[in-house]
């Protein structure tokens, strides 16, 4: 991996890792309000799912596997 796409993947991660922290604090947010919606809420949960299988296949991309 070239240091220019190390980068992109770093930029990438980053912006999903607050993706991430948005839609915790939206999910929270509208919990808080009591908010009945359950179907948004479901949908906001599943796009959160969705940005950690991406986040994690990232890290795992950055992080060589490394048997000791």
């Amino acid at each position: 991996m070239t240091e220019t796409e190390e980068q992109a993947l770093r930029a990438k991660l980053a912006e999903l890792l607050q993706e991430h922290r948005d839609l915790d604090a939206a999910i929270a947010a509208m919990a808080e309000q009591g908010v009945k919606d359950q179907l948004t809420i479901t949908r906001l949960k599943k796009r959160k799912l969705q940005l950690r299988d991406q986040i994690t296949r990232i890290e795992d991309a950055l992080l060589p596997d490394i048997i000791a």
